[in-house]
């Protein structure tokens, strides 16, 4: 049986069903025992619905030269 420590281990992999069958059965007893446990993997799986619900970023990524005019727009005073 796995412990605590195992399940938010693989609680990422669990919640995107990445594991193998046997880990996701001890997972699944565990959690059936452990309160703590299935919160924890609830607000994972809450988490994880919730950030691929975020529109993806348009456009091009900042070129260099915007950065670079970012950086010295940034810089302290010296």
């Amino acid at each position: 049986m796995m412990n605590c420590e195992q399940v938010t281990r693989a609680a990422g992999d669990f919640v995107e069903r990445r594991l193998r069958l046997r880990e996701r059965l001890m997972v699944l007893v565990h959690i059936a025992m452990c309160k703590g446990c299935r919160a924890y993997l609830e607000q994972m799986r809450l988490t994880l619905l919730a950030l691929r619900s975020v529109p993806k970023p348009a456009g091009d990524p900042p070129s260099e030269t915007l950065l670079e005019r970012f950086r010295q727009e940034t810089r302290k005073p010296e």
